[in-house]
């Protein structure tokens, strides 16, 4: 088969497209045929050494895929051959195959197609599992999402919008906020031309947001922290402006506020039975049409790393999507 391998840590460019042997799958795995990858933030830190974990070199990055069931391992749950799923791979989704442990696989609903399944788990499921159960956001509170043109921003404003809150989308071109004016946003802050501070003061009239979602980091969590209101919670998703901010711990006292974690695989992992409830929610909404992934460009196989340098740079708007055929 076919994979794009990293052989040496650095940047994507230095990835390569080689055949390899195909994967046997283990006892409690599934052999994947991938037909779509989807391209996320930890792409671009897993190549560098700079992710949480660490797979042996070489390896293919990727770390959510959809496509066919090709073998079941005897201890691999339900699924059979034939079945269409998408999975959390962790890394070697950017390959023609991937084996996956059956707890980290689920069907995809009749509605949604491979390459829309393969843009769906990583950043829905993080935002979903960031505003329910890290956030607790109520119907009429007030949410407000940074980088919310990216994958997992855009998911956060329609999944805001589907909980009933008021959604501040903020971004930093009037580009990336028609975009998400378009998934549903209520206001709209480029904080390219504006004081983020500021501009969250004037459109809650003093009073602050609820709930802040940050995947962004950096000077504009310094930001948001002071535009939470009373009893507020700024959600920690990550850090895709490359620098970890340092919080002043008494901005927090003085708003009675909390600054929240999200580790979604974790919580997928620990929590299995809440993360199904949440994607069963998730599949409801997107067959209504109140979630609609937005996959702005697809890429060959051999094409990834281009995919995973244009993430990198923040140059993405909604979703890239790797496809084997």
């Amino acid at each position: 088969m076919k994979a794009v391998l990293c052989k040496t840590l650095g940047p994507a460019r230095d990835l390569v497209l080689e055949d390899v042997a195909s994967p046997v799958p283990k006892k409690n795995e599934i052999l994947l045929d991938v037909q779509a990858a989807g391209v996320n933030f930890p792409d671009t830190l897993i190549i560098e050494g700079k992710y949480q974990f660490q797979p042996p070199l070489p390896f293919s990055p990727g770390g959510e895929a959809a496509g066919v069931v090709a073998a079941v391992g005897e201890k691999a749950g339900a699924f059979k051959v034939g079945d269409r799923v998408m999975a959390l791979t962790g890394w070697g989704a950017f390959a023609e195959q991937v084996a996956v442990p059956f707890y980290n696989v689920m069907p995809i609903p009749e509605h949604m197609d491979f390459t829309t399944a393969a843009a769906f788990g990583m950043t829905y499921g993080t935002s979903m599992h960031a505003l329910k159960q890290r956030g607790h956001l109520q119907p009429g509170e007030t949410l407000l999402v940074l980088g919310a043109s990216g994958g997992v921003g855009l998911a956060a404003v329609e999944i805001g919008k589907a909980m009933g809150a008021r959604v501040i989308a903020a971004a930093s071109s009037a580009e990336k906020l028609a975009v998400a004016k378009a998934a549903g946003a209520d206001e709209l802050i480029d904080y390219s031309q504006a004081s983020l501070k500021d501009e969250i003061k004037r459109l809650t009239g003093g009073q602050g947001v609820d709930v802040i979602y940050d995947p962004v980091g950096g000077e504009l969590f310094d930001q948001a922290v002071r535009g939470l209101a009373w009893n507020g919670r700024l959600l920690v998703v990550g850090f895709a402006s490359g620098a970890i901010p340092q919080l002043a711990a008494n901005l927090v006292l003085l708003k009675g506020a909390a600054v929240v974690g999200v580790f979604w695989g974790a919580f997928a992992q620990r929590q299995p039975e809440q993360n199904a409830a949440n994607f069963r929610q998730l599949f409801a909404w997107q067959g209504e049409g109140k979630l609609k992934p937005l996959v702005s460009e697809t890429y060959p196989l051999g094409e990834a790393g281009a995919a995973i340098e244009k993430l990198g740079q923040r140059q993405a708007v909604g979703k890239l999507v790797v496809l084997t055929s």
